[in-house]
């Protein structure tokens, strides 16, 4: 199954693919952080976008 390149947002908005450069931009867009914060979010706390936003302090 091929991802539908016409949504703008990720197919499973509960976890972060930091290997795709769209979502990175997706992501940080949506926290307001720089892709490298993101990264870094990320590795620290897993790909779960709830515990990434908890982790940056989203309060969005």
């Amino acid at each position: 199954m091929s991802d539908d390149l016409t949504k703008r947002g990720p197919q499973d908005a509960s976890k972060i693919n930091i290997h795709e450069d769209w979502e990175l931009t997706y992501w940080s867009k949506k926290f307001g952080v720089t892709k490298e914060k993101l990264s870094q979010a990320v590795k620290a706390v897993g790909v779960n976008a709830s515990a990434v936003a908890k982790h940056l302090g989203y309060k969005g």
